[in-house]
């Protein structure tokens, strides 16, 4: 699935609030945790990405808008050890430490933040991730395009020098992204999709880019 929400729940924390109190009751009822924005696919994709890169494991590692928090379980399964997930709605929270209670995973840290106003001690990441946040704060019917600048504004200050920022998007092409991003980050890769084939042309229905923070 890539993105699992219509564009009217993707812009207010009142909607998200009552997206993931949905989700917390179908965990409650089923111990399911709901969905996986942009699919398994894509968690496999940047721990991959992450292994084949040796990025050491006590990385201290972001999850910008983590929702269910699913990304962080499974890089903790994967042996990462210093993870931090935020969103900025508390009932995504409450879900997320639901989760990790269930899979054993006390020491995943979550809290409630919004990214367009980090809190002082949210700082030093060595890698941040962002899978499908971005995407969400473009379509804010508010002013998206200073949130968006105040986004890479927080990005900047949370991160390390050199620090990695992983973003997958549905809604962005990767010169687009270029564009948002490229006055304080250097673009390292772009990570594989899959693609499809239209009137003989072929393209992607997502991108995934690897930034880099300008020293």
């Amino acid at each position: 699935m890539l993105c699992p929400l219509p564009i009217s729940e993707l812009t207010t924390l009142v909607s998200w609030d009552a997206a993931y109190e949905r989700e917390l009751q179908h965990f409650d009822d089923t111990g399911e945790a709901g969905e996986i924005w942009f699919g398994e696919e894509s968690m496999s994709r940047l721990i991959g990405w992450l292994e084949k890169q040796k990025i050491p494991l006590d990385s201290c590692i972001l999850d910008i808008g983590t929702g269910n928090g699913v990304l962080l379980a499974e890089l903790a399964k994967s042996g990462y050890t210093d993870l931090v997930g935020i969103d900025y709605s508390p009932s995504a929270i409450w879900l997320s430490k639901k989760i990790m209670e269930k899979e054993g995973l006390p020491q995943v840290k979550l809290q409630v933040e919004d990214i367009l106003n980090p809190s002082d001690e949210l700082s030093g990441f060595h890698v941040c991730i962002d899978k499908g946040t971005f995407d969400a704060i473009s379509l804010n019917p508010e002013n998206a395009a200073e949130k968006r600048k105040q986004y890479v504004k927080s990005l900047h200050r949370i991160l390390r020098p050199e620090g990695l920022f992983l973003i997958t998007s549905c809604n962005w092409t990767r010169e687009e992204l270029l564009n948002e991003f490229g006055e304080g980050f250097l673009v390292l890769e772009e990570l594989p999709t899959s693609a499809f084939c239209f009137g003989g042309k072929t393209g992607n229905n997502v991108t995934v880019l690897v930034f880099q923070k300008k020293i």
